[in-house]
């Protein structure tokens, strides 16, 4: 199991920075000021990108203890919290 957290640490810390650049990527495709629809709208675009930013960094940082294998023994009471 540990093993596996460890590689999906990777994949978490890859697919990260690709969230990012497809969100940015779409928003430019389809923000168009003289379009009617909602998807065309700049502002949709920057509170869809600002919510998810800290939330693909977070993948990142996750991904990242993952690989290091800071969850491999997680604490079992409050005893081991150092």
């Amino acid at each position: 199991m540990n093993s596996i957290k460890k590689y999906l640490g990777i994949v978490w810390f890859c697919l990260a920075p690709a969230i990012i650049y497809f969100l940015v990527q779409g928003a430019a495709a389809n923000i168009d000021l003289a379009g009617k629809k909602d998807i065309n709208n700049p502002l949709i675009w920057i509170i869809i990108i600002s919510i998810f930013t800290p939330i693909a960094i977070g993948f990142m940082i996750f991904g990242w203890y993952a690989w290091k294998k800071e969850y491999s023994h997680l604490p079992e009471n409050s005893d081991e919290i150092k």
